[in-house]
């Protein structure tokens, strides 16, 4: 036995045991660290010390990225060392330092990444897959019950924040608006120039982009519309504004095609046409010709509730 012991003590290079020590850091947090991010506050210490032992520890070089935009969220991440960059389109880079969640909300629901995650120095992260999370709650509902009440309290803080967001770029898009159409009337009722039509027609197109209407909106499981195709199939209505309408990418049409549907909403059923712009794989666009006044108001209700349902909490 001793022989054997020394023969497999001597075929492991000593290089290569300091390799996978370095690879592999210890996890080194605590429990008080753990209990700094809100997401873990109303967890006991014995419940900390249970998560934590499916997180294992991973170092990330610089330069490394975590995940991109558009991947699918499959675990969940907190970064214990280094920074990390998150980039979103349009949007300004936040960097995160110790101790942070990374995506954590896409990890624990299934949503799309919706920023790329880059390790911008040498960091080490603790990792767990979403599957291995899962589980765990399902053998601990002590540990889970906790865990997403706090994942919640998260959650309605970030609606909170956004809202009030909204509520701020809601009233600077009306205070534009009103000044650009106090400008309007100040050009037009001024000695025309050269200048007087060209700015006139920009202001206009800028007032009519604005308008609430043309914003786009979902339709909900709870509020929801659909499309009846002349063919007598139906198919879901994934977007609508005032003068657009996105079908399901299932809907069959061709591009070009002139078609008329009957949109059913939870009150009543409207019949309306138009021509379709494009089809791609997030749905068939449909440009509507002008609807009557009926079936105009009683759209614009309609999608008027819908973005009444994103401000009730």
């Amino acid at each position: 036995m001793a022989g054997r012991k020394d023969r497999a003590t001597r075929s492991v290079d000593p290089s290569f045991r300091r390799r996978f020590r370095s690879s592999v850091p210890p996890v080194n947090v605590t429990v008080a660290e753990l209990r700094y991010l809100p997401l873990f506050r109303s967890l006991s210490e014995d419940q900390l010390k249970e998560l934590l032992t499916v997180f294992v520890p991973r170092k990330v070089a610089r330069g490394v990225e975590l995940f991109k935009a558009g991947d699918a969220a499959r675990s969940f991440q907190i970064l214990t060392e280094g920074e990390v960059e998150l980039v979103e389109a349009s949007e300004p880079k936040i960097v995160l330092r110790p101790f942070s969640p990374i995506g954590e909300l896409g990890a624990l629901t299934g949503l799309p990444r919706n920023a790329t995650a880059t390790a911008t120095t040498d960091a080490v992260i603790l990792e767990v897959s979403s599957e291995k999370l899962i589980e765990l709650f399902k053998r601990s509902s002590e540990l889970a019950f906790p865990f997403y009440r706090s994942l919640l309290d998260v959650v309605s803080e970030k609606v909170r924040r956004d809202k009030v967001r909204i509520d701020e770029m809601r009233g600077n898009i009306i205070r534009t608006q009103k000044a650009m159409k106090e400008l309007r009337d100040l050009v037009l009722s001024n000695e025309e120039t050269a200048l007087s039509q060209p700015l006139c027609d920009k202001l206009d197109d800028l007032i009519e982009h604005n308008r609430r209407s043309h914003y786009r909106v979902s339709p909900t499981e709870s509020h929801p519309a659909s499309a009846r195709l002349a063919s007598g199939a139906t198919t879901a209505i994934v977007e609508m504004s005032e003068g657009f309408l996105k079908l399901s990418p299932s809907a069959k049409v061709d591009q070009g095609d002139e078609i008329t549907v009957v949109v059913t909403l939870p009150k009543r059923e409207l019949p309306v046409s138009g021509k379709v712009e494009r089809i791609g794989g997030d749905g068939v666009l449909v440009k509507l010709d002008l609807l009557i006044d009926d079936y105009a108001i009683a759209l614009n209700q309609y999608m008027s509730e819908l973005r009444m349902l994103d401000f009730v909490v």
